[in-house]
């Protein structure tokens, strides 16, 4: 993973208040839960003291409590009540736990993995979606994460796997892409055409107003933007389980429909479609070896494949760091 970063690991919906909650994010076990204010919290799930899963404890005054001897941990990772040596003793300063620094906002949370003199304000987000409505799904992936980023830099793979939607029409000659990166920032701009059996691929420097051209974002660590139109979008973030576990949050965005019910039924039907479309890849890359990617593998890489390739330097460079 790379480190010094924020990192959207779960939809705000699926942490409820007073209840503690255990997930598996970046090779860790961690337990969330809100204080009284709600905001969450969320440190490594192991109790200092004889190791019991912290998550299976109750939230106790806004405190985590360990189910097995009642220590209650605040959102630092430290033991603030040994009730073995009475409630109002201070505990020693070395009962404590790793802690993660997190960010609440857009209806997703993140933790900041990295050190946390390095700890920036706040994580990046498209702030241009605020004005958007949107439905969701969460999807478990069978491949490390940045496999499955990769697949939404893929600009080759469109009317094979999706030929019955968003790749329907035979564009199968890939022009380009142009991809530009500022800073943490991918864009790349697509222009794949039916393939009369004359046209030769334009190089990406070869393709005239590319700004004008259908584009797709991705800004590390983990979260990708389509832009569909003007007014729908296609959001997703790639939530590290381990090395070999992902899950896909995916989000349809619209801002056509203002109307409550009308609102929500559009909503919904996006969401529906989206779902079918990120099934019909997740079928195909759950069978990629290996699991993870990296700059160096035993493959054979095209023109077309330059957003993967702009990707994975990058993430290198970052992890070097």
């Amino acid at each position: 993973m790379i480190f010094n970063q924020w990192y959207v690991i779960l939809e705000s919906k699926e942490l409820k208040k007073n209840k503690s909650l255990r997930v598996k994010r970046l090779n860790t076990e961690m337990a969330l839960w809100r204080d009284d204010n709600g905001q969450a919290g969320c440190i490594d799930n192991r109790c200092c003291h004889r190791g019991v899963s912290l998550s299976c404890g109750k939230v106790v005054n806004g405190m985590l409590e360990c189910p097995f001897h009642g220590f209650l941990y605040d959102q630092s990772g430290r033991v603030k009540v040994i009730p073995a040596i009475g409630r109002n003793r201070q505990p020693p300063e070395t009962m404590k736990v790793p802690a993660f620094k997190t960010f609440e906002s857009y209806g997703l949370i993140w933790i900041w993995w990295g050190d946390e003199e390095k700890c920036t304000a706040e994580p990046f987000f498209f702030k241009e979606l605020a004005g958007f409505s949107f439905a969701s799904f969460r999807d478990p992936w069978n491949v490390h994460y940045s496999r499955a980023i990769e697949n939404q830099l893929d600009v080759v793979h469109l009317p094979f796997v999706h030929r019955t939607t968003i790749g329907s029409g035979n564009k199968t000659l890939v022009n380009g892409p142009v991809v530009i990166r500022d800073n943490e920032m991918i864009t790349f701009y697509v222009k794949n055409v039916v393939d009369d059996g004359k046209a030769v691929p334009q190089k990406p420097d070869e393709i005239e107003d590319y700004e004008k051209l259908f584009h797709l974002q991705f800004h590390y660590p983990n979260i990708w933007q389509n832009f569909i139109s003007d007014k729908i979008r296609a959001f997703a973030a790639f939530v590290p389980v381990d090395d070999e576990n992902t899950i896909v949050i995916i989000r349809y965005y619209q801002r056509m429909f203002l109307i409550p019910f009308l609102k929500q039924l559009v909503n919904l039907i996006g969401i529906w479609v989206s779902i079918i479309i990120l099934r019909q890849d997740k079928r195909v890359v759950e069978t990629q070896l290996p699991k993870k990617s990296r700059m160096k593998m035993d493959e054979r890489l095209i023109m077309g494949d330059k957003p993967i390739v702009e990707y994975r330097k990058h993430r290198e460079e970052m992890m070097g760091q």
